[in-house]
Parts: structure tokens; C-alpha cells; sequence
């Protein structure tokens, strides 16, 4: 089986706040604290960063330094489109002409950090773009502002991958991008060889997705999964909690089809432990898929594609009932 690259969000290792207290739960860490925490994981080679905090480019250089002391690679850059009042009623769909040039303005700058910093990659989430009330959006003139605004940057920087993350709702009640097949369908329509899926996990249990159809469908139309984004939750919300924890055996699947479509991208950890421990959170995460890799190692890839051609979902689980409880 081939070896896996495991990287993390830098939030993990840093005070995650949510609306309740918004200090965090733990105390606050500068840069070189949160590298400092995530080298204490093993097996952990590559940090994703938000252009803008983590990463600016007139201190690229030192910033990347940091990175590269601690032992890692930048297996990600985040545009910040999110976290600015000014993005409250859309970035690349907004209504303001002046604010959706600030926000491809603000992916186009990701991407020279990206390029800059070796990874080459940058995956917008365009969680403000989409509407709360009925009659509050233009649905066809804000989607094709959002496909024209990724055909500017799909052709600014050809060298730079562009993974779209979807979600279905928060902050917006209702998002433009919303679900996988929303989003085959726009990185269909934008028809760019460097923009693909950033397929965040939690999102799609949150939509009430198979995580192993999401894999199998994103191959079909164009084998184009660029990243993931690895968390759990209940489906009610976007928990980003420990991979695994919730849904076991789903993610079990989804190991396997990422196996067999050959996913050869990082496995990037997204979790926010308000109040657990960081390190503790993503080393066991890790822990987690490597036990499930070696699970699927043990069964065999070829013995559950026999299982999955009899339709028999009895014996299926039977086989992994024994693996897992011998």
C-alpha cells in the first residue's frame, strides 16, 4: 500500500474560539509556539497555513524559514475569505464589484505565496457566498460571478491548483457551493486543468454525503480531488472534531476508495479541539487512519472489491467484524 502524507491545519495547535468565548479555551500561541506544538506529532511532515495570518508575503521568507526549521512542508495555502465584515454578503459573488476584486485579489496573492513556498496549491472556501432569505439573491448572475472569478485565477497562475472546499450552510443559512455535485458542476463550467475539490470531510457529513461515493464521483467526472480536509461529526454541524470518532466505519470506506482511485494528495487534518489537546487531538487522529490503512492492508484491497461486487453487505461486514474483533 502506498505511504500517506499527513498534514494540519496551524488553528489546531493555536486557541480555537468559537462564538461563545471567543478568546479560545486555551491560552493564546504565537507562530513559532503552534510549529513548536505540531512538531511534537508523529508522523506529521506538512502544515497548511492562512495567507494573511500565517503566512504574508512582504515576511514570506522568514515565515517560511519558521516552517522549514520545524521540519516541514506547506501543504496548503488558505485565502482568508472569511473572517472580514467586509465579506459578510460575499466575496466572489458579492453584489459590490469592488469587494469581489478584493477577493480574487486576495486568491490571486495565496497563489504567489503558494508558489512562492513550494506547494503550489490554495483552496477557497466561499463560505459567505450564498443568501439567508427568499428574494435576497440574483442565483444566476452571483454563480457566474463566482465562475468568472475562478477563470481569472485558474488563468493568472497555471502553475498554482485551485481546490475548491464546499459546504452546505454556515456562515450563510444557504451556500452557492454547496455540495459535491454543485461543485463538479462549477469546476465543470470554470473547465480549468488547474482547479479541482478540496473535499472536507466534515462538509460532507454535514450534507448528509457518502464520504466513499464523494471519492468515487469526484474520480468519475474528471479525477478531480486535490486535497482533503480529515475531521468527524454528528451531521448536524460542522464539529471538526477527531477523525473516526463518530463515524467509523464510513471513514473505513473512505480510506478504501481514496486507495483505489489512487488519491496520492495529503491527507490534511482539519480539527478545532476547543478544549482538548492539539497535539494529543491530531497525533491520535493520525494514529487512526494508519490503523485503518494497515485494517484494509490486512483484509485486502482486492478481497473487499470481491466483497463489494456481491452487493452482500452481511458478508461484508461480517469479513470486517472479524478483522476488527478477532
Amino acid at each position: 500500500m502506498r505511504e500517506h502524507k499527513f498534514s494540519s491545519v496551524m488553528v489546531a495547535f493555536g486557541a480555537c474560539s468559537d462564538r461563545y468565548v471567543l478568546e479560545g479555551y486555551t491560552p493564546k500561541r504565537s507562530f513559532a509556539e503552534m510549529l513548536e506544538r505540531a512538531r511534537q506529532v508523529p508522523d506529521l511532515t506538512g502544515v497548511e497555513l492562512v495567507g494573511g495570518w500565517h503566512l504574508r508575503m512582504e515576511t514570506a521568507d522568514q515565515d517560511l524559514q519558521q516552517v522549514v526549521d520545524a521540519g516541514f512542508q506547506v501543504s496548503m495555502i488558505i485565502p482568508e475569505l472569511w473572517s472580514q465584515g467586509k465579506w459578510g454578503w460575499g466575496t466572489f459573488s458579492s453584489k459590490d464589484p469592488r469587494v469581489r476584486e478584493q477577493a480574487i485579489s486576495q486568491v490571486k496573492k495565496a497563489m504567489d505565496l503558494a508558489a512562492k513556498v513550494g506547494c503550489s496549491q490554495v483552496s477557497p472556501w466561499f463560505g459567505h457566498d450564498g443568501f439567508d432569505y427568499v428574494f435576497q439573491s440574483d442565483y444566476i448572475k452571483e454563480w457566474d460571478w463566482i465562475v468568472e472569478g475562478l477563470i481569472e485565477c485558474a488563468d493568472y497562475r497555471p502553475d498554482v491548483k485551485i481546490a475548491v472546499e464546499y459546504k452546505p450552510r454556515e456562515p450563510r443559512m444557504h451556500a452557492h457551493v454547496n455540495s459535491v455535485g454543485t461543485a463538479l458542476l462549477l469546476i465543470q463550467e470554470v473547465n480549468r486543468p488547474n482547479v479541482g475539490i478540496n473535499l472536507d470531510i466534515g462538509h460532507a457529513l454535514q450534507g448528509f454525503e457518502s464520504m466513499a461515493y464523494d471519492v468515487a464521483l469526484i474520480r468519475r467526472f474528471g479525477n478531480k480531488l486535490f486535497h482533503l480536509h480529515l475531521n468527524d461529526n454528528y451531521r448536524t454541524w460542522d464539529d471538526d472534531m477527531m477523525p473516526a470518532s463518530v463515524h467509523t466505519l464510513e471513514t473505513l470506506e473512505l480510506l478504501y476508495w481514496l486507495e483505489r482511485t489512487g488519491y496520492d494528495g495529503w491527507y490534511s487534518l482539519d480539527v478545532f479541539p476547543y478544549r482538548e489537546d492539539g497535539v494529543e487531538v491530531v497525533t491520535e487522529g493520525i494514529e487512526w487512519y494508519k490503523g485503518m490503512f494497515r485494517l484494509i492492508e490486512r483484509i485486502g484491497m482486492d478481497e473487499i472489491g470481491k466483497l463489494i461486487e456481491t452487493g452482500n453487505p452481511i458478508r461484508t461486514l461480517s469479513v470486517i467484524r472479524k478483522a476488527i474483533l478477532p
